[in-house]
């Protein structure tokens, strides 16, 4: 039923790095051609490299950024990728624990980029405004008064009176497009011209708020860039961003869109309609398609792959779960919000229509909103700013000085949101190279996956895979021409079979086991099955309920030691499905998970020799989840 093979530290170097002359294949796996050999790096791999980087993150000149106290600007995005060290705005110095990154986005909000720096500045009318008076301080009531005030224009998309700024809003943005291509360094840092469209659904519980769902997406140009973007202040229907970006691609600038934090997007950021409630046909899913090919799998508000009440058997899918509605303590809807339903609504929708809307790849990133991404758990500085830049503030020590948590006040935002956030999350993708071009076109094809924050090490493809490929010294070269990677289809009467590996970042824990995790739709609804493809240790997964044995690994909560012993290095496999069926279409993704290890909040009560907190999880499992390989029905 089940084929895995282990394979020594030589083997798997050679499988992740690339290695060898490669054929071509499906046209979803096919081999870029797009490449110029006369602007090839120093890196250049035909069967691809893995780059790590984060597409979301946030400086002054956003709004909710410079309300909370940060001053930092698109160029400490770029210093902090190449792995220096910038100031938070609590005023301690935060820097990257591992290599710099491979690539990078600043992404301030559209709505108001850069108006709020300048309501600030007395030498600029802006300051004039009675708006801007009071707005800038350090009272955390105050601080967050004025997010919600701007964020229910952001919400809403009606300008507040004379406020809206818009000469000043292109002159920022010019200004990021430019610092993006002065810090371009192929080869070594590869920055993107970005920003955020911040759309929001209307919640009637939050009021005059920016309460809502989250209908976020950053967008991300290839190359060139306009001078002017498209915000929510121009429509907050994401279907005419997508009309603008069409006629972006059209006047020769390539751009996609990536949807963000969909964990509480209130059912509908994967709704199985258009934004007005009527069905989504051809051309509806092409255009979005077309305009978002990868979605944010995890960042620090939490993951979006699943849900316990949506994934019962699923052990492992109570994970950094977050709930609550942007700037608000109502809970989002769960149907509709997350990854793994959605791969199967998608199915349903095509089986239906034609045409899949959910086809799409998966990335983690940060959405700081400090500069930099605090992606390890042992170092985690916050996601928002001066409000919660220290333990206290974050609730993972006691207020006022407390040993334990007995008898406390507990801080409101703390508990609600600030504790509840993670250190996540990377962007991965195969690319040839480390160039625009290459990483673009990667994320094109989907070739991409998604981490909690180590930098794991993850490959997948779907075909004609056999064991003794595994053994190959052209291993990946083989995969390639026998299928596709992450990101493709196949097709066939036979059972699929699928070949993974992943590697543990040598900073990270090891791994515990490999999952393939398998997405379709009946006439009963979405369904999901969880198999073990691969376990630590020797180990094999029980023939009835498919899965691992426990390995024994665990951590000493009063030090957070970690077990020794348990674990491996690398874990890889070829996995044939035992329940396939040719008649009903399906999706596949990889799941790897790592031993478990302190989360920060556990972290910082070690460090504060104080009672952690009660009603958080005291350790994690870290992981990383592959694009999805689609399989249709005969």
């Amino acid at each position: 039923m089940y084929k895995f093979m282990m394979l020594g530290v030589s083997g798997l170097a050679l499988f992740l790095a690339g290695c060898g002359t490669e054929t071509d294949n499906q046209k979803t796996a096919k081999l870029s051609d797009a490449v110029k050999t006369d602007t090839r790096t120093a890196d250049y791999s035909e069967t691809r490299n893995v780059y790590f980087g984060d597409l979301h993150i946030h400086t002054k000149n956003s709004f909710d950024a410079y309300i909370f106290n940060v001053r930092t600007t698109p160029e400490d995005v770029y210093r902090f990728a190449l792995g220096e060290g910038v100031r938070h705005p609590s005023g301690y110095e935060i820097k990257l624990g591992g290599d710099p990154l491979d690539f990078v986005a600043a992404t301030d909000h559209g709505a108001y980029m850069g108006i709020l720096p300048a309501m600030d500045n007395p030498d600029s009318p802006l300051s004039e405004l009675e708006l801007a008076k009071g707005m800038f301080g350090t009272d955390p009531a105050t601080i967050i008064g004025a997010f919600q005030k701007v964020g229910t224009s952001v919400r809403s998309g009606e300008a507040l009176p004379g406020m809206y700024d818009r000469d000043l809003v292109d002159s920022t943005w010019q200004s990021a497009v430019a610092t993006a291509n002065e810090f371009y360094r192929p080869g070594e840092l590869t920055t993107f011209a970005a920003y955020e469209y911040t759309a929001v659904t209307t919640n009637r519980e939050s009021g005059d708020t920016f309460g809502g769902g989250n209908l976020h997406r950053n967008v991300l140009f290839a190359d060139d860039a306009p001078d002017r973007l498209f915000s929510t202040l121009e429509s907050t229907n994401p279907e005419d961003l997508w009309d603008w970006m069409d006629s972006e691609r059209a006047a020769g600038r390539d751009v996609l869109a990536i949807p963000h934090n969909s964990n509480v997007s209130n059912g509908q950021m994967f709704d199985m309609t258009q934004m007005d409630g009527s069905v989504m046909d051809a051309d509806y899913t092409a255009q979005r398609l077309r305009n978002e090919p990868i979605v944010e799998m995890t960042q620090v508000k939490g993951t979006s792959e699943t849900h316990p009440a949506l994934s019962p058997n699923d052990e492992f899918a109570d994970f950094e779960i977050y709930e609550l509605l942007l700037g608000s303590t109502a809970k989002s809807k769960i149907n509709g919000s997350y990854i793994r339903e959605a791969l199967a609504r998608g199915l349903a929708l095509e089986a239906e229509t034609g045409t899949n809307p959910y086809e799409f790849g998966l990335i983690g990133s940060s959405d700081s909103h400090v500069v930099g991404g605090a992606f390890d758990e042992e170092d985690y500085w916050s996601k928002v700013g001066i409000v919660d830049g220290t333990a206290e503030e974050r609730g993972s020590v006691p207020p006022g000085g407390a040993k334990t948590w007995e008898g406390v006040e507990r801080d409101v935002n703390a508990e609600n949101w600030f504790s509840k956030w993670g250190a996540s999350g990377y962007a991965a993708v195969w690319a040839e190279e480390n160039t625009r071009e290459s990483i673009f076109d990667a994320m094109r094809r989907r070739e991409t996956y998604a981490t909690s924050g180590p930098r794991i090490r993850l490959r997948f493809f779907g075909g004609a895979m056999t064991e003794d490929m595994l053994n190959a010294t052209d291993v990946t070269a083989q995969a390639y021409a026998a299928g596709v990677p992450m990101g493709g289809k196949l097709s066939g009467d036979t059972a699929p079979t699928f070949m993974a590996l992943a590697a543990r970042d040598p900073r990270g824990a090891p791994l515990d086991r490999l999952q393939i995790i398998k997405s379709w739709h009946t006439a009963d609804g979405p369904q999901e099955a969880v198999y073990d493809m691969a376990c630590s240790d020797g180990a094999t997964p029980d023939a009835v309920t498919k899965r691992c044995p426990d390995n024994g690994a665990s951590v000493d909560l009063s030090t957070c030691t970690a077990s020794t012993g348990a674990g491996d290095p690398e874990l890889r496999a070829v996995w044939t499905d035992p329940d396939h069926d040719a008649s009903i279409a399906a999706a596949y993704y990889v799941r790897v998970l790592e031993n478990p290890t302190c989360r920060w909040s556990t972290w910082e009560a070690l460090r504060a020799n104080v009672e952690r907190h009660p009603d958080l999880p005291a350790t994690i499992k870290e992981r990383a989840w592959s694009s999805p390989i689609w399989i249709s029905s005969n």
